[in-house]
């Protein structure tokens, strides 16, 4: 194998180069990523970089130079504009690059506000990119008044930097309670006192009907409620979208993004995919992990794998998200889960999911050790008792040698 592209510079992208030269590939490699700047980290963006607290060379996953001392070519600002499954070749600034084997690790992108209903005017933000959060900072400041669309991690998220920095906050979630898709009501509960103890006004069951601009930019929003409020800044949260087309353009099979084996290798013998993009299968059905570890652990299986290592990729789900003085760590996934057993240990506390006696998942709020021996239970596919873990008497790391 001479020659490998890898489409896309986030983590996953990032992450796949170095492990294919970390194990001894020697071949001509090629990162191609739209942004034109090096890869850079995500999670900081809407909380460090955007707050001031963390400069913009230290978002660089490695120094520019690295690529070169490595020999990876990288092609940054130049979007690839076509995948040749057939003739193993790619489209990037008019050129054309032929591959032995492409990995398409070309992420995600956010759902933005309908343009009907003034998702395009001024003062109208989403979170994924450095180029939105630069468009952003300038508009967070005190005493303006914002409205987060949205209550996911990243609408919370969002909220809690707004806060902050001294803006007037109001959050709205079209369903009944926030992180109702992802996190059990005891986690909504805990994080909806979190934000109206830091002033932020949540109203859930309420969406957006339009925003209200003049002159092109927002000055305020009708909501399902009725009201009419106005508001400076809104920032969007309402999910992500993976990055697919190019994949299906090739002919690649999708599913829920681009549909990968338990390898990462798609449809194409000589395609792979990676990261927010990739759908691999999971315990029977076939799931995408949008995280930074999944796209760090999927990219370098997957650049294993295209060496010949011809091993499957097991996900061992982690995510976090920090709000203010509290650092959520989450680990395992808790779909399927019929109970939650609360361990409530004052500033520590974990909410751990079970699906009938299975451990399956922990939320753990300011609590790493909770958080580190329920995610060693659940990789070891121990279950203790619901009864145990509610107990902030018991020895949680006892647990472990049962």
């Amino acid at each position: 194998m001479d020659q490998i592209i890898v489409i896309g510079a986030g983590q996953a992208g990032a992450s796949c180069v170095a492990r294919l030269r970390a194990d001894g590939f020697e071949g001509r490699l090629t990162l191609i990523g739209a942004e034109p700047v090096p890869p850079y980290q995500r999670p900081p963006l809407s909380k460090a970089y955007l707050l001031g607290e963390m400069a913009l060379d230290r978002l660089f996953l490695r120094p520019e130079a690295w690529y070169a001392d490595h020999d990876v070519t990288l092609r940054l600002g130049q979007p690839v504009t076509d995948v040749d499954a057939a003739a193993q070749t790619v489209t990037v600034g008019g050129e054309v690059l032929p591959y032995d084997a492409l990995v398409l690790a070309t992420g995600s992108t956010p759902r933005h506000l309908p343009a009907t209903i003034g998702g395009e005017l001024a003062g109208v933000h989403v979170v994924r990119t450095l180029a939105d959060v630069d468009a952003m900072e300038p508009e967070v400041v005190a005493d303006r008044r914002a409205l987060i669309v949205g209550g996911g991690y990243i609408g919370l998220e969002a909220a809690a930097v707004a806060a902050k920095r001294g803006m007037d906050v109001t959050l709205i979630e079209a369903a009944p309670r926030i992180l109702s898709r992802v996190a059990a009501p005891e986690t909504s509960a805990y994080f909806r006192d979190l934000h109206r103890a830091h002033g932020v006004r949540i109203l859930e069951g309420v969406g957006l009907t339009c925003l209200n601009g003049v002159d092109g930019r927002v000055v305020g929003a009708i909501l399902t409620n009725h009201q009419e409020h106005p508001y400076d800044v809104v920032i969007a949260g309402i999910g992500i979208t993976p990055n697919d087309a190019l994949a299906g353009a090739a002919g690649i099979v999708l599913d829920n993004g681009i549909a990968t084996d338990a390898q990462g290798r798609t449809s194409d013998p000589h395609i792979w995919a990676a990261g927010d993009c990739a759908s691999l299968p999971f315990r029977g059905s076939r799931i995408r992990l949008e995280s930074v570890q999944n796209a760090i652990d999927q990219a370098e299986a997957v650049a294993r794998n295209i060496l010949g290592a011809n091993a499957d990729y097991l996900p061992r789900p982690w995510f976090w998200s920090d709000q203010y003085d509290v650092k959520l760590q989450i680990a395992g996934l808790n779909t399927g889960y019929d109970r939650v057993a609360v361990r409530d240990g004052g500033a520590a506390r974990s909410h751990w999911y079970y699906a009938g006696d299975s451990l399956l998942a922990v939320d753990a709020m300011n609590d790493p050790r909770g958080y580190m021996i329920g995610k060693r239970l659940i990789e070891a596919g121990k279950s203790p008792a619901p009864e145990i873990v509610a107990d902030p008497a018991a020895d949680l790391k006892a647990l472990l040698k049962a």
